[in-house]
């Protein structure tokens, strides 16, 4: 399980820096890479 939020993590901060502009759009990255985490999990 630590492997799986390390990767998320890393996922994650990549997103954030490479893909938003605005606070808006830094919302919509979370949520793709929550639905992501979820749809992995399930």
């Amino acid at each position: 399980m630590t492997n799986f939020r390390a990767i998320l993590l890393a996922v994650l901060a990549s997103v954030l820096v490479t893909g938003c502009n605005t606070v808006k759009g830094a919302g919509r990255d979370i949520e793709s890479v929550g639905q992501a985490g979820d749809e992995a999990i399930n």
